[in-house]
């Protein structure tokens, strides 16, 4: 199947599943494509991923810029068992994300399943599209369970 029919396919996922940055990714690559940029394709590909996480780390980084986290917020963390929990969950989704992104790296048209079951479970579920990393560590997560259980 063209490329181009595949990028339009995932523009009508992403805007049924209410997915503003997966409608728009797929936007703006079928737009590199239509005004022959593809050469630029190998490095959005090599360095997308890079860019789009230290966006992110950035984001969730503001309010200790911003001094809306004082030192004594950071400092609950570490003695109450809400913060600790925390801790613990910040850290086993990260590790998650990075399984997530591996995965993707080594099949990367597993997004496509991705993204619809993202748009199954916003839909039937009342879920939150919290991003295809996520979606992809318990992918993962999941297909080494079942390569455990069915060996």
């Amino acid at each position: 199947m063209n490329g181009n029919v595949l990028l339009v396919i995932l523009i009508i996922i992403g805007m049924l599943g209410r997915s503003h940055i997966i409608t728009t990714a797929a936007c703006v690559l079928l737009a590199i494509k239509l005004i022959s940029l593809e050469r630029y394709l190998p490095t959005i590909e090599r360095r997308g991923l890079e860019l789009g996480l230290l966006f992110l780390t950035m984001g969730v980084l503001v309010p200790f810029a911003s001094e809306k986290i004082q030192l004594r917020d950071v400092t609950s963390v570490f003695t109450t068992w809400p913060g600790i929990i925390a801790l613990v969950g910040g850290g086993l989704a990260t590790w998650m994300n990075g399984k997530g992104l591996d995965l993707l790296k080594f099949d990367p048209q597993l997004i496509v399943g991705l993204v619809i079951g993202s748009i199954f479970g916003i839909i039937f579920l009342r879920g939150i599209p919290v991003g295809p990393l996520m979606a992809a560590g318990i992918t993962a997560m999941l297909l080494k369970i079942g390569q455990f259980f069915f060996r």
